[in-house]
């Protein structure tokens, strides 16, 4: 009973923490203010320490109180997590918050989130279509698909697939600037790009079973994949995209390929990254392994 006991005492004082008041922790917890108090009173006692400073307006965490609350909050979601994972050995439920780029998630995850949500119907996708990075380690996502090598390795990663890259400009732009026929008639056209900082203003090219880089410059740099696609198609300039999201735009017409003898054939990767260890819920591991199986099916190129 004693670990019960502290377990509810933990609950308390975090709740006397978020809400600053005995009054709002009681109504949030069935209990009154004077039971509130008390519970203080015993932590405090129990520690030798004074874990609030109370004043008729508010309630002020000392230092040995925010070093307690930590901990509490740690403890209670640890107990919160082991009860999830259990509970999921059942019937997978709860909710997962997926954060993915807004041009490959929407080509290449969102259309593959059907079929799961058919077969796991307890299981919530919040989805969030970004092409800022979220901190999967402070807990802004649970699931993050990202491309490209893996930074931080606190995180696991499953890797989804890859897909190509292809030089792209409507025939509306090809008429009035003319296609270039070599890397380096690109110093000629308004190249669009990305303004990522891990992006250099370079695109790759092969010639003669070599690799080189060429330089390139352009009116608009975006974050946006979508957003290149999209000037691309209206004939402001040429991009260099991921196939995921050209393929119907080529078929139909609307961009046209440049320079494909000298595409370098690079790969982009795609990883489901995540917060592992053993109390990964299973609702996220299920949701990760559905994705991996099935990730092929909405990419080609």
């Amino acid at each position: 009973m004693a670990g019960l006991d502290r377990a509810r005492d933990l609950a308390v004082f975090a709740a006397v923490a978020s809400t600053g008041s005995f009054s709002a922790a009681g109504r949030q917890l069935d209990l009154t203010p004077s039971g509130v108090s008390r519970t203080i009173d015993r932590i405090e006692a129990r520690l030798g320490a004074r874990l609030l400073l109370r004043s008729t307006r508010a309630l002020t965490l000392t230092a040995e109180g925010r070093t307690y609350l930590g901990g509490a909050r740690r403890i209670l979601s640890d107990i919160d997590e082991v009860e999830q994972a259990i509970a999921d050995q059942g019937a997978p439920r709860g909710r997962v918050r997926v954060s993915a780029s807004v041009a490959h998630g929407r080509v290449c995850i969102v259309p593959l989130l059907k079929g799961f949500i058919e077969r796991y119907p307890g299981i919530v996708i919040d989805v969030n279509l970004s092409d800022e990075k979220v901190d999967i380690a402070q807990g802004q996502a649970d699931v993050a698909i990202r491309s490209g090598p893996l930074a931080d390795s606190q995180l696991m990663a499953r890797r989804l697939g890859d897909n190509g890259r292809t030089i792209v400009a409507s025939p509306k732009y090809v008429a009035a600037h003319g296609a270039p026929q070599s890397p380096e008639d690109l110093a000629e056209h308004n190249c669009l790009n990305f303004n990522f900082r891990r992006v250099e203003p370079v695109w790759p090219f092969r010639r003669d079973g070599a690799n080189f880089q060429m330089s390139v410059r352009g009116s608009v740099e975006a974050n946006s994949g979508e957003t290149l696609l999209q000037l691309a198609l209206d004939g402001v300039g040429i991009a260099r995209l991921g196939n995921f999201g050209l393929g119907r735009a080529i078929a139909e017409g609307r961009l046209v390929p440049l320079l494909e003898p000298f595409n370098p054939g690079d790969r982009e990767v795609f990883q489901a990254v995540f917060v592992g260890g053993a109390n990964l819920p299973a609702r996220i591991r299920l949701l990760v392994d559905y994705l991996a199986d099935h990730y092929g099916e909405r990419t080609a190129g």
